[in-house]
């Protein structure tokens, strides 16, 4: 089961525990018992599903976007992601050609892609 089935019984758990309280309270008592019991149960088996994490730290330093073509907006398109942890990568992804490009480093100062031989950026300084 995923980590969202986990937090559905919790909350389902959650809910019906104070759904059950608050019938008892205006007196339906059978019907409290029922939907507490039954709110104790989801919320013991939230409890023992284990957490899952996602994707495991060497699947996030080999991520990439996917190579595809990006529509035009007046002029070309780039996407550009930078890892905020060790060790840095930089993506670059043509959106004229598809490519992409993965560099160590931050962003550089500019960038021409090597298949179409766009300058996508140049930052003079």
């Amino acid at each position: 089961m995923t980590r969202l089935s986990r937090e559905n019984f919790l909350i389902t758990g959650f809910v019906c525990i104070l759904f059950g309280a608050s019938m008892s309270v205006a007196g339906l008592g059978p019907m409290a018992v029922t939907v507490g019991l039954f709110g104790i149960v989801f919320f013991l088996v939230g409890m023992t599903l284990g957490r899952q994490s996602g994707l495991s730290p060497d699947a996030i330093a080999q991520w990439q976007p996917d190579g595809e073509r990006l529509p035009e907006a007046g002029r070309f398109m780039y996407r550009v992601d930078v890892t905020l942890d060790e060790p840095i990568r930089t993506s670059i992804l043509c959106g004229v050609c598809g490519h992409v490009e993965v560099l160590d480093g931050s962003r550089p100062s500019g960038f021409t892609c090597p298949s179409c031989s766009t300058s996508l950026w140049d930052e003079e300084e």
